[in-house]
Formats: structure tokens, C-alpha cells, sequence
């Protein structure tokens, strides 16, 4: 199977925390594909595009050179790999923090407590960034792989590494003091590709796509009845989308309301609701949403 020149080129992770996440969100977006264990390439069947399957290591430079056009891949690869890319949309899964961090028995209470000492890390550009920023001198001691043991085995002082439930991190008996990045999935763009006109409009396309999704994961589709005399109080209340809908009820002075609510202030927003005397709310998931 050959590549076709004419379509647009994605890489996400082959094997890893994203690998999943990435493949299922191609999918939720209408995309029709193959994957198989192994499989390194697969076009799409509804859309000019082909997926590569690659190691997260090596996502930002695919792109960089041009060999894919875009990439699904952490933010904290991109900055360790410094590629020439464009950043182009967070994409809410694989979300973590790059943090340092002590044995819990230490005496570190903060990152300057680390002058002069061994910090290990599989990113050692990233670190040596913060440290630099901080003004704090360190040895970065670069390590490839099971970083979380090597204050036991004295090879370090203090670990930099990826953090995202904390219970490796208990296991060894370390203990987060600083945060150096946040990071989360990223889609990533050639700065040449988006500068071609047929690869922009199918990347814009894309990622009209992947906001739609990412917009529908993030909010609350909600209905309720309401006492007319409260529909200004409602309307003020509701953060959603420009204008809630407004229908009345065969009840007299009663209106039925419908609108979009962002997850993160959801149990907010009810609470309010209810004391204006909206009942028998409605809250159901929403699969899609294109607001533009």
C-alpha cells in the first residue's frame, strides 16, 4: 500500500498512554479507518487522509520535516524534541504535569534546596530550561527510562518526570515540590503545510472536527420547566450558548427552556437553577456541537 501524495498526512502514537485516545478521537470525528497490531499506515476511507502510526519520540520531527503534515502528541514531547511546529489545538485527554520530585524521608521542601544537587530526568531540555529560568544550578542527569528509582539507588538527589495519577510516585516513596510543565494531547501542524492552500482547508477542516468534539465533551445539554416570571433570572444564569431556547408549556405561565452548560460549572449553575424555581431539569450528553 502506497501513499497518496494528494492527501493530507497525521501521525499519532503507535503504542503508548495517547495511542488509544489518539485513535478514538479520529474516529469520533467521522473519520473510517483500519488499525491493526503492527499495522505502521492506514488511509481513510471517507476522507483525504492517511495515519501514520509512529513512537512518540519521533511524532515532532515527522512533522518538523514535513513527512506528515500533522501530528497528534504530547506537549511535553514537542518541547523536549524543540521542533520547529505550530502548536495548533490542546485536545483534552493526556493531560499530566512534568514535575520534580524528592524522597519523601528528605529534607527538599523546595525546588531551591536543589542547588548543586543530582536531578534525573528522561527530559533533560525541558528541565535544564526551568532551572535556568529559576537560576538554580543542578546536575541533570539524563536517564531513558524508570527514573522514579534512582534516589534509592543514590544515582540522583531529586527525579524530573511525568506525573498523572501520583501513585508511581508513592510506590517510591517520592513526593511532587514543583511542577515544570502542564501537558496534555496536541495537535501539531507543518509551518510549510499550512502555508498550502489544500492542506490548510483540510487541515481547518479537521479541526473544525476536533473542536465540535471536544466542545460536545466539555458541555451539558439541559431542559427544564420554569415559571415564566423566571425566565430573565434564568437567562442570566445560564452560561451556555448565545440565547437558551424558550417554548411554552400547554401550563399556564409555564415555559420549557433548553441550553448548553460547560461541564466545569455545571453543579453550579443547577443549584442557582433550582432556586429559581426551574424543575424537572433534564441533563443529557451531547455527541456533537458546531457553534460557527
Amino acid at each position: 500500500m502506497k501513499f497518496n501524495s494528494e492527501n493530507l498526512k497525521i501521525a499519532v502514537q503507535k503504542k503508548g498512554r495517547l495511542a488509544e485516545p489518539s485513535r478514538q478521537i479520529l474516529k469520533s470525528i467521522g473519520l473510517d479507518f483500519e488499525h491493526y497490531e503492527g499495522r505502521l499506515f492506514s488511509p481513510c476511507r471517507n476522507f483525504p487522509l492517511d495515519i501514520l502510526f509512529l513512537r512518540d519520540d519521533d511524532i515532532p520531527e515527522y512533522v518538523q520535516d514535513g513527512v506528515t503534515d500533522l501530528g497528534i502528541v504530547g506537549l511535553n514531547v514537542v518541547q523536549e524534541k524543540a521542533a520547529q511546529v505550530v502548536e495548533l489545538d490542546p485536545l483534552g485527554f493526556g493531560t499530566c504535569t512534568l514535575s520534580i520530585a524528592v524522597p519523601r524521608n528528605s529534607s527538599f521542601r523546595s525546588v531551591y534546596d536543589l542547588e548543586n544537587k543530582r536531578i534525573a530526568t528522561s527530559y533533560p531540555r525541558v528541565l535544564k530550561r526551568f532551572l535556568e529560568m529559576k537560576k538554580i544550578k543542578a546536575r541533570i542527569i539524563e536517564i531513558s527510562g524508570s527514573v522514579e528509582i534512582t534516589p534509592s539507588l543514590d544515582v540522583a538527589d531529586a527525579i524530573c518526570d511525568l506525573v498523572s495519577t501520583g501513585s508511581t510516585l508513592q510506590i517510591n516513596e517520592l513526593e511532587p515540590i514543583e511542577i515544570v510543565l502542564k501537558s496534555e494531547a496536541f495537535l501539531i501542524a507543518n509551518p510549510q503545510s499550512l502555508k498550502e492552500p489544500k492542506r490548510r482547508e483540510l487541515t481547518e477542516r479537521l479541526r473544525v472536527r476536533l473542536q465540535g468534539n471536544l466542545r460536545a465533551r466539555r458541555s451539558k445539554y439541559v431542559m427544564m420547566n420554569a415559571p415564566n416570571e423566571a425566565l430573565e433570572e434564568i437567562r442570566k444564569i445560564l452560561p451556555g450558548m448565545k440565547s437558551p431556547t424558550v417554548m411554552p408549556l400547554a401550563e399556564k405561565d409555564m415555559v420549557a427552556i433548553h441550553s448548553v452548560v460547560p461541564e466545569e460549572v455545571f453543579w453550579d449553575v443547577m443549584e442557582k437553577l433550582r432556586k429559581t424555581g426551574a424543575s424537572d431539569i433534564l441533563v443529557v450528553p451531547i455527541e456533537k456541537m458546531v457553534t460557527e
